[in-house]
């Protein structure tokens, strides 16, 4: 709802103010003007309506820095994670993206990178915090951290993001679950969507990684992501052990 009712506020006075300066109403200079304040008004909204819901934990816990080592091995299972989805989703390159050109402008200004890049993720973890801790409370760990994933999935509307949000979800949702902490799941969104980001801006031509890298070494290095993530995992459990 905030991401609806956000640009309708942000479109008001940014009308107002294009019919004042130059006089005509440009739909694709005012698609540019409202899109990162846009953004960023949904994203403060949906805080507010989090913080006051009551949806926001206060406990320890929940903000527990957990190990060195352990943000380490998130670190490794995120990237490769990623590498991984990037790889299937070359795949299905067929999938639409609806959303291409709202992200390139959003990644045209400092604005739209923190929201994508920072404050989104931010927003988000506390938004999969609340709902896996309630899921955890009616179903098993396996299936609330699929549910979310799901939720997670369906959040981002976009038919392109869809499966690799649900995919990388579970990762988060896991580790949510296995936590207790948000801590590491706001680390390894915000590595996620701030590599994206800057894969994005750097090599703008490549939609995923077969786009930046090709042949045997692609293949090499795909087969070598697979090993460390299924490497990575059993260790974030056994540190998690107690879980």
């Amino acid at each position: 709802i905030a991401q609806i009712v956000a640009p309708v506020l942000i479109m008001i006075p940014c009308t107002i103010y294009l019919l004042v300066t130059t006089g005509n109403l440009d739909k694709a200079v005012l698609t540019q003007t409202i899109m990162i304040p846009a953004q960023l008004a949904g994203q403060i909204m949906m805080g507010i309506y989090l913080w006051k819901a009551g949806y926001i934990s206060t406990k320890k816990e929940t903000w527990s820095l957990v190990s060195a080592p352990y943000l380490l091995g998130s670190a490794v299972a995120i990237l490769t994670s990623g590498f991984v989805v990037s790889s299937l989703m070359s795949l299905l390159d067929w999938i639409p993206n609806i959303m291409e050109q709202s992200f390139d402008i959003l990644q045209s200004g400092w604005g739209g990178i923190l929201a994508i890049a920072i404050v989104g993720p931010v927003l988000e973890e506390l938004f999969r915090g609340a709902i896996t801790k309630a899921l955890l409370q009616q179903y098993n760990p396996t299936k609330a951290i699929l549910i979310s994933a799901l939720l997670f999935g369906a959040f981002h509307i976009n038919p392109a993001q869809i499966l690799p949000a649900f995919l990388i979800g579970i990762l988060l949702a896991w580790t949510y679950y296995k936590t207790g902490s948000l801590i590491p799941c706001i680390f390894m969104h915000i590595l996620n969507n701030s590599l994206s980001v800057y894969l994005s801006i750097k090599y703008p031509e490549a939609e995923n990684m077969d786009g930046l890298i090709s042949g045997t070494p692609y293949l090499i290095i795909l087969i070598g992501a697979i090993v460390i993530l299924a490497g990575v995992i059993p260790y974030m459990q056994r540190m998690t052990s107690n879980k």
